[in-house]
């Protein structure tokens, strides 16, 4: 499911650039290019801040999971049935992993369709 997970992203993104690309190519008069390219690129913009931001919370998340490793480690020494709280920190740090790069993702793609608006408005 995390290979699926990070094809769909991939495509769903990927489609997204084809759609603003073939948009944008395909528009004879440069005022509607213009218009189009500036619309997108104010979509990539609220995206891309909602994808840093996300970075943010994937710094937290990171945090959260080194103090209850720390908290963590006096409490192994002496119990048993740790285990269970060890998968589910296991299972945190993967999910923020997969996370960050579908985030990286996210933002590589929408670097490129900048570079498309940005190309479709200053070709003329």
């Amino acid at each position: 499911m995390v290979f699926l997970s990070f094809v769909y992203r991939f495509f769903t993104n990927f489609a997204f650039m084809a759609m603003v690309y073939f948009s944008l190519n395909f528009m004879e008069k440069y005022q509607n290019r213009a218009i189009i390219a500036i619309l997108v690129l104010v979509y990539a913009a609220m995206r891309a801040a909602s994808t840093l931001r996300a970075f943010y919370f994937f710094q937290k998340i990171e945090k959260l999971e080194a103090e209850t490793r720390r908290l963590q480690a006096p409490i192994n020494d002496g119990s048993g049935g740790t285990s269970a709280r060890k998968q589910v920190v296991a299972d945190v740090a993967r999910l923020r992993r997969d996370g960050e790069l579908k985030s990286y993702m996210d933002l590589f793609f929408l670097a490129l369709i900048v570079l498309l608006c940005v190309a479709a408005i200053m070709r003329q």
